[in-house]
């Protein structure tokens, strides 16, 4: 089985599009493929809670690793990386996780890593970014 870790911030729009898509389209099934964890850097992230209030997605592990309870990006990136390769991740989706990435977590996951948030960090931080790009 592949599995796909997605990593959180906040609403989770594009988690849940991507766990539907998985449920509905039966990647497990047809492709071997699923969705195994979504971990957040904040515990009140909504997407934690629309995925915990959905009982078919009950397989898909949950997880928080608060980003503000370390001394350094690096520390936190090593402690998150350990959480993330339990689940023997073959994609590692970013969506609308809101960390700026060191160059070694990003090398951590070459070939394995897609960023799906439209931010263009740090340049266009927040909502609404394509319309102030544009602008």
């Amino acid at each position: 089985m592949k599995n796909i870790v997605i990593l959180i911030s906040g609403a989770g729009s594009n988690m849940a599009a991507i766990v539907q898509a998985a449920h509905q389209q039966g990647w497990r099934e047809h492709l071997g493929v699923q969705v195994s964890a979504v971990i957040s850097n904040k515990s009140d992230a909504p997407g934690l809670t629309w995925l915990q209030t959905h009982s078919e997605f009950s397989c898909i592990q949950t997880d928080v690793l608060e980003h503000t309870q370390f001394e350094s990006r690096e520390a936190f990136e090593q402690a998150l990386i350990q959480r993330i390769d339990v689940h023997a991740p073959h994609l590692l989706a970013l969506a609308g996780f809101m960390r700026i990435l060191t160059p070694a977590f990003v090398r951590h996951y070459t070939g394995r890593l897609i960023n799906i948030h439209p931010s263009l960090l740090p340049a266009l931080k927040g909502l609404h970014t394509h319309q102030r790009a544009i602008d």
